[in-house]
């Protein structure tokens, strides 16, 4: 069984060409001290290796191998692909990215390089050879970190011809291509292929369908210059795991579900956007996605050690705070935890980056927090392993994730352009996560046997087969709900005509007439006492019945929560958007109507989040307490973080945090605040 899905990793990036040597060697012993087992080294390391085109030097990395390997510390290895060393745009101009306005880049920061470029294709996978070559069969080689964060789009020549060929594959014909972007509209109708381009700056709006396209065709690009890196690394005979960290902002440039099955092991990079107590709901957002991305274990890369970003200032990250963090993307299925970075940069556009050994040392808060996360993961170690079969986290209900949603939203001059993918997704994950429940993400089309619920919060644009999929699920026995604005177009956002949610029409039993959008700061209620915000719609039902109707303005008393059952099943429709108060107490009620219960239900309010996760040894429950009150936790198992029984209760302080092997798998649990 490969190395990373049997044990748990914890360290970090570790930059060691910006220190000089006696800070390696101390380097060496702080990570010995803090138990870290796995670096990523290389990342940005480009211009050192190959200081000229051509011409490679590595003898500092095998000094840093070498101590690495004498300090018995495995390392994932990087081509360092993300920063093109200045020699080589000053050499290829033509390879640096072209933003849609038309401006060409320059070198100075990371990420300046054009994905369809001859050049850098090339230069990419050349480096990867050199490295595969040289560490390929190390023993402490835990795997290949191929590029960084893969995201940066370029709208330049290069790109051009690049995507007129995807098109071409796509669509085979002129006449094809016309009809899905609608191009009579606006007199966009192409003769030649020689016309299209990618989406840049125009004099008013651009095509939707050619917007998403365009989108489509960078998250297959950049897969294929990932594929010729793997496929260097192969040929240079190492057989150690590959994998690119995906990234999880604001923004996303991937088709992730496409990109996995290349993935021998799924890695994320993932920051908090909140100093709150969202900060863990959104853990466990990035956690339960990046799982259902690998299908299985999969690793946390990158994290922040004690910042974290908002707006304008970098607010600390309290060493409580990051063991618990670390610990809910373990309980989710990471197989470690892993930082950026290993030590902090003195210099550079990340100075102020944290990391495990801060600014001030070893002597710190931080670095004592470092040392008992690496004592911590090492005696919940057990849990690494996964079960001979079945899911990491079993989960009864399920959220639909697509990269094609969320692009579709973010085309221009929507009836809403508040409208966001992303906001819609993470609300319906935040009640089911207050709710304590485990949840998969699925794409469509994927295996929803095993889900009592899913979820469909935002998917504007829907091809046949997967409002197919959806109506299969629903006749089976499964219960659907799905969310406004969903349905409407096509796969080439094309509206569906005769009334929305066009796809989705049929299967909802609703026919709707009008959308009416909101001001800022407009709220409604509904007859369930509900208050929604942003979007209303005018629904006429047409097989479906009103759960919940519209108590006050133009649409009083109309449908405003429909439900219609069909076949074994049922389908949910929302055409307006719940508060989250709201969303959390109708996501509730909908999981206990199904029966889908939480981890452990007595948990649920008392500040204490339980995740179970199973591994071949047996059954895990985590338990992190994010409240500001001591609970009493009882039930039948040992706590690996004490090594003492729980049959009996133990208490858990505000900020503790507890991992049961269980003597039995679901059995009652009790949590009583003190």
């Amino acid at each position: 069984m490969p190395d990373h899905v049997t044990r748990l990793h914890f360290g970090g990036d570790y930059n060691p060409e910006q220190w000089p040597r006696d800070v390696w060697v101390e380097d060496m012993a702080l990570m010995r001290r803090a138990g870290v087992d796995t670096v990523t080294i290389g990342v940005f390391s480009w211009a050192l290796l190959e200081p000229r085109e051509g011409e490679y030097d590595a003898a500092w990395l095998d000094d840093v191998v070498g101590m690495l390997d004498e300090a018995e510390v495995g390392f994932f290895l990087a081509t360092p692909t993300a920063s093109p060393p200045p020699w080589f745009t000053r050499a290829h101009p033509d390879a640096l990215p072209v933003r849609p306005d038309g401006t060409r880049l320059t070198h100075g920061s990371r990420d300046t390089y054009a994905i369809s470029a001859p050049a850098y294709r090339q230069a990419a996978r050349r480096v990867a050879r050199f490295l595969a070559e040289r560490y390929g069969d190390h023993p402490r080689l835990r795997g290949w970190h191929v590029h960084n964060e893969y995201g940066t789009l370029d709208h330049g020549p290069h790109a051009e011809a690049a995507f007129r060929s995807w098109l071409r594959r796509r669509y085979g014909t002129l006449a094809a291509l016309n009809d899905a972007w609608c191009t009579a509209f606006w007199s966009q109708h192409y003769g030649d292929w020689a016309d299209i381009t990618p989406p840049r700056a125009t004099q008013y709006l651009a095509n939707p369908a050619q917007v998403v396209d365009f989108r489509r065709f960078s998250s297959d690009e950049m897969l294929a210059a990932f594929l010729e890196q793997k496929a260097e690394i192969r040929a240079a005979g190492s057989a150690a795991p590959v994998t690119t960290n995906f990234m999880l902002p604001t923004w996303n440039h991937l088709d992730q579900w496409a990109w996995r099955e290349h993935l021998d092991l799924v890695s994320v990079d993932h920051y908090l956007d909140t100093t709150g107590p969202d900060g863990e709901a959104h853990v466990a957002y990035g956690a339960d996605l990046t799982r259902s991305w690998a299908g299985g274990p999969w690793l946390l890369m990158e994290q922040s050690a004690s910042g974290i970003r908002v707006g304008d200032r970098q607010a600390f990250k309290d060493p409580d705070r990051m063991i618990r963090n670390s610990l809910g993307y373990v309980a989710r299925g990471s197989q470690g935890a892993l930082f950026f970075q290993w030590r902090a940069s003195l210099g550079g556009a990340e100075t102020w980056h944290s990391a495990l050994v801060p600014h001030a040392g070893a002597d710190s808060r931080v670095f004592d927090g470092a040392v008992r996360l690496g004592a911590l993961l090492d005696r919940i170690g057990e849990v690494a392993a996964p079960p001979a079969d079945g899911p990491v986290v079993e989960a009864d209900a399920a959220v639909l994730w697509d990269a094609n949603g969320w692009w579709s939203l973010e085309t221009s001059h929507l009836p809403h352009d508040g409208l966001d993918y992303a906001s819609e997704v993470r609300a319906t994950h935040r009640a089911l996560w207050r709710a304590g429940v485990a949840v998969d993400f699925v794409p469509p089309g994927g295996d929803v046997s095993r889900h009592r619920v899913l979820f469909v919060p935002s998917h504007m644009a829907m091809d046949a087969g997967t409002a197919a999929w959806l109506a299969r699920y629903v006749e089976s026995g499964g219960h659907l709900v799905v969310g406004r604005f969903t349905g409407v177009a096509d796969e080439h956002q094309r509206v569906v005509p005769g009334g929305y949610p066009g796809v989705l029409r049929d299967l909802l039993g609703v026919r709707v007439e009008e959308l009416r959008p909101l001001g800022d700061g407009e709220t409604l209620a509904l007859s369930d006492g509900s208050v929604v915000e942003q979007w209303t719609e005018r629904v006429h039902l047409a097989g479906a019945e009103p759960v919940a109707t519209y108590a006050e303005g133009d649409l009083a008393g109309g449908p405003a929560v429909t439900r219609r059952a069909v076949g074994s099943g049922s389908v949910t429709y929302l055409s307006t958007r719940l508060v989250q108060r709201s969303l959390d107490r109708f996501v509730a009620s909908l999981l206990a109507e199904h029966g889908v219960a939480a981890a452990v239900p007595a948990a649920v309010g008392t500040g204490v989040e339980a995740v179970r996760r199973r591994a071949a040894s047996g059954s895990y429950l985590f338990l992190l307490h994010h409240g500001d009150r001591a609970v009493r936790v009882k039930g039948p198992g040992l706590d690996l973080v004490e090594d003492a029984r729980t049959d009996d209760g133990i208490v858990l302080e505000p900020g503790q945090v507890a991992v049961v092997r269980e003597d039995e798998a679901a059995a009652a649990w009790s949590v009583t605040p003190l």
